[in-house]
This record gives structure tokens, sequence and C-alpha cells, in this order.
């Protein structure tokens, strides 16, 4: 794979260093692309070694409606809605929660037309 722009590495750190996880440098970037009625189920990240570390997360595109929910699977899930340039950081008790996207609905976003781009940082090796 070819190498993390600079770039995106640094909003990744700069909004990492902002939520107080000022030592955060992703070695990953993960893309998820959603076109309506397309969802993420609620899952976790726990792929990555070291779950210490935080994940930042980039918004673009038509909103989404985010689940956030628990430790456990069934515990209560919140729903917001992440709006195009939209960034969440979450780790330390928070970083194992179960989180997930609902189906997108109808938008058209004036430069990304009907999708949503999601880019999610996190330090994997």
């Amino acid at each position: 794979w070819p190498p993390m722009p600079d770039i995106l590495k640094e909003l990744a750190m700069k909004a990492a260093d902002l939520a107080g996880y000022k030592d955060f440098i992703p070695d990953c970037c993960l893309l998820n692309r959603y076109s309506v009625g397309t969802k993420l189920s609620l899952h976790r990240d726990v792929d990555e070694k070291d779950t210490t570390q935080p994940i930042v997360s980039f918004s673009l595109g038509i909103p989404a409606e985010f689940l956030w929910g628990g430790l456990k699977r069934d515990d209560a899930v919140q729903t917001f809605t992440l709006e195009h340039g939209d960034v969440i950081v979450f780790g330390g008790a928070d970083r194992l929660r179960f989180h997930g996207v609902s189906p997108i609905k109808s938008y058209h976003h004036p430069i990304l037309g009907d999708l949503r781009i999601n880019m999610t940082f996190r330090k994997a090796a």
C-alpha cells in the first residue's frame, strides 16, 4: 500500500491531540464509501494490536446517523447525525464501545453527490 499522505496523518494527529490523545500517530486509514441505503452494523474495533490508542473518524459527503452503543452489544444505543466535516475521536474507556451507521438516507451533497465517505485513522501495528 502507498504511504498515508502527510496532510491526512497530521489532521488525524491534530484531532487526537485536541481530544487529549497527544501521542497518537496513525499508521493506517480505513476508507468506507456509503451510498444511499447502505449501513454498518454495530461492531467494535478490536483488531488493532493496541486498543489504548484512539480512533479518529472524519465524515465527508451526505449525512449519516451514527449509532453509539455500550460495551455490550445489547446496551442502549444513542443516535446522532454526522454531517460533512464532522470529526469523532474516541478512546480510553469508550474505545471498545459498539458503534455503527444506520441505513444512509437519500440526500445530495454539492461536492460528493449521493455519497458518504468516512476516513477512520488508527494505530494498527
